[in-house]
């Protein structure tokens, strides 16, 4: 498992792709936070918080780890090495997981540089460090496990097709289905909305860490990893 995490690293980052991704990500976050006016600008908001940031990065990673989960599979699957993989003494398990977490390290490496924002907004604060330390900790904590889930179902959304840009395109509409479609739903009469991604992430942001919350993360994210599985061991047979 480890090689394969090796090798989703290394390949990710052996042309343009993997640096214009992330920086594309960072650039996207920068822009509206600082530069571009408007409800997540930070000047524009006057407090010393990162609440914008953590309101616009579930949008824009619902873009950024399909983008980097596409070619996961379908990539293999179009150039015919993925039955190469199948059959060399490797368990399925191994290479679902391998694929999963090389995929989330490159995702760890464009939030980390994300992390300078809590310095500036500590440093923002009137007096200097006069901000909210334990809701913007669960507020990262939120991020890690909606980008673990994300990542998921961009594994699966790509082990189901060749195309990696089908792949994409079908990570992206479940990713923003189960973040905001439940919330979607329960505004129009119907109490669903503790079954989407949103309504978890939105209480983990608050500070306050509740088991609930991450159980649901964690299952939502085993369920996709399971039917990534399941994908596999057909296309075996």
């Amino acid at each position: 498992m480890k090689a394969i995490i090796k090798k989703e690293i290394s390949h990710f980052f052996s042309g343009p792709i993997g640096y214009l991704v992330i920086a594309i990500f960072l650039i996207l976050n920068g822009l509206f936070l600082w530069v571009f006016g408007g409800e997540y600008n930070i000047f524009d908001a006057g407090f010393a918080d990162l609440n914008a940031f953590f309101e616009l990065a579930p949008w824009v990673l619902l873009f950024l780890v399909p983008a980097v989960t596409m070619r996961s599979f379908s990539e293999e699957r179009k150039s015919g090495t993925l039955e190469l993989l199948l059959t060399r003494p490797i368990s399925l398990r191994s290479l679902v997981l391998g694929k999963f977490f090389g995929a989330f390290s490159l995702i760890l490496i464009a939030l980390l540089p994300t992390l300078l924002y809590v310095w500036t907004i500590s440093d923002l604060g009137n007096p200097s460090g006069n901000f909210d330390l334990g809701s913007t900790f669960g507020s990262y904590l939120g991020l890690l496990f909606l980008t673990l889930t994300y990542t998921a179902i961009g594994i699966f959304c790509s082990s189901l097709t060749k195309s990696q840009i089908v792949s994409f395109i079908l990570a992206v509409f479940l990713c923003f289905a189960l973040y905001y479609g439940f919330e979607g739903l329960a505004s129009s009469g119907l109490n669903l909305e503790y079954f989407g991604m949103k309504s978890h992430f939105s209480s983990i942001s608050r500070g306050v860490i509740d088991t609930r919350d991450l159980v649901y993360f964690l299952s939502v994210c085993g369920l996709f990893l399971v039917f990534t599985f399941v994908k596999l061991r057909e296309l075996k047979c």
